[in-house]
């Protein structure tokens, strides 16, 4: 609905919107009345008028009123207002609470749900970047950094971060968040057997839930009922315990359709790390010449991502020293890691001091990583057909000078009479040569000299 309405031109909205509630009879001189009496904006209302006409939501009566499709304006209506029985917001838990009045702090606030949402989200960061922790993420959880590519299996050691989950830490939480849901969407429907339109009509209800309200689940369908469990895992939503009849959207939920920033921590807290939050926020890492590193926070989570590119050295109560080494970006680099994603890591997480600099990292620094990228590429492994056993050079030449119109010639040795031909390119070469073999035959020539040599991979 959303979606559909943005497609419209702005006056078809504000038509819309106009009459959703208006109950009066309404022609269409009455609604040119509101618009303005020039030339351009009488043609963008006819312009709108039509559209809507078009799409059947407005509709010209045979006494010449206009009026909308009665059932949009019902289920519109509906929509906006929490009606009907399809709880686009939720359905409220209206019975009272097991807690006493003396107990009621048992009754989860913000805080705790803020809390619960950056325990669990960063409970997933920490496992992309190998941070131990206590806890494991879930099952589903695992499955989807896996489908999703941001993390792969390694030789017998589990799972390891991949460039794609490199770069998926780089980005915000509201991104990171979509960009894991739709990943489950994926799941839900190839793996785990669920109505893929139940589960995104629960995603975007979550969107337009309220923090700190407790919703029932009763009126949820079995497909919603078994997504709680995982979202509970993924710190979008909190139940007090799994066969509670209530849940608790967590702002990682209720910003999902919005566009406020998903920051689970909480500012009015006593929590000492909420101040190494908000620095870790503005930018925290200053970088020299040296290729010396310096990052102000505490953050376990920070500190995991610099150790993937850096070789940690020291680390105090709120920083940590570091250094840019050739075998750590390398072995970030044989990772999946690219030097585009450690620079634009170091340039997004800058602490304020070095954006009054000229340049925001020091070229030497930034030149050098990218060598050590070229460095590390300078060999590039390229599947192909070895082409040998040409008969006579000129079949050789032949065949060469047809792969090479083509675009197809990987290496080539004269003196060797060998050619590498691409894997895309194999399959035309070889016909090709086949073609060439049977007009030989065919104008009478020596079949035992052969157009073409033996391919091998």
């Amino acid at each position: 609905m959303k979606s559909q309405q943005h497609a419209w031109p702005y006056s078809a909205r504000q038509l819309v919107m106009s009459l959703l509630f208006s109950t009066q009879i309404m022609s269409k001189a009455d609604l040119r009345q509101w618009i303005k009496n020039d030339k351009e904006s009488l043609s963008k209302f006819e312009e709108a008028l039509d559209k809507l006409q078009k799409l059947h939501i407005m509709i010209e009566q045979e006494n010449k009123t206009i009026a909308l499709n009665s059932s949009f304006k019902q289920k519109f209506q509906e929509c906006l207002t929490g009606g009907g029985t399809h709880q686009s917001f939720g359905k409220l838990y209206n019975k009272p609470h097991r807690h006493s009045q003396s107990n009621s702090h048992k009754l989860p606030d913000i805080k705790t749900l803020d809390e619960h949402a950056k325990t669990k989200w960063e409970e997933i960061l920490h496992f992309m970047v190998g941070t131990d922790r206590m806890n494991s993420p879930g099952a589903s959880v695992l499955k989807v950094v896996t489908k999703a590519n941001l993390m792969r299996e390694k030789e017998g050691k589990g799972l390891e971060i991949t460039n794609k989950g490199f770069q998926f830490l780089l980005q915000d939480v509201n991104t990171q968040v979509w960009a894991f849901l739709i990943q489950y969407l994926d799941l839900a429907s190839e793996m785990l057997h669920m109505n893929v339109v139940e589960v995104l009509n629960f995603f975007f209800m979550l969107g337009s839930l309220e923090l700190g309200q407790d919703y029932s689940v009763e009126g949820l369908t079995d497909t919603q009922r078994q997504l709680l469990d995982d979202l509970t895992n993924y710190g979008l939503i909190y139940r007090p315990k799994k066969s509670s009849k209530r849940y608790y959207p967590t702002r990682l939920a209720t910003t999902l359709t919005s566009g406020n920033s998903a920051i689970v921590s909480n500012s009015s807290s006593n929590n000492p790390t909420d101040d190494d939050d908000s620095a870790t926020e503005q930018g925290f890492i200053i970088v020299e010449t040296n290729y010396k590193l310096y990052a102000y926070t505490s953050s376990q989570l920070q500190i995991s991502v610099l150790n993937l590119f850096c070789n940690l050295q020291f680390q105090f109560s709120n920083m940590v020293t570091a250094e840019l080494t050739r075998e750590s970006v390398r072995k970030a680099l044989k990772h999946g890691i690219t030097a585009s994603q450690i620079i634009s890591y170091l340039t997004s997480h800058a602490h304020p001091q070095m954006k009054k600099r000229p340049a925001l990292l020091p070229s030497t620094v930034v030149d050098q990583i990218q060598l050590w990228e070229m460095e590390l590429n300078r060999l590039v492994i390229t599947n192909s057909y070895l082409y040998k056993e040409f008969r006579t050079f000129a079949d050789y030449e032949v065949v060469l000078k047809h792969a090479n119109t083509l675009g197809v010639v990987v290496w080539s040795s004269d003196s060797k009479k060998m050619i590498g031909i691409t894997e895309a390119g194999h399959e035309r070469v070889k016909a090709f040569i086949k073609r060439k073999i049977v007009q030989r035959r065919s104008n009478g020539g020596d079949t035992t000299s052969s157009a073409g040599g033996t391919p091998a991979r």
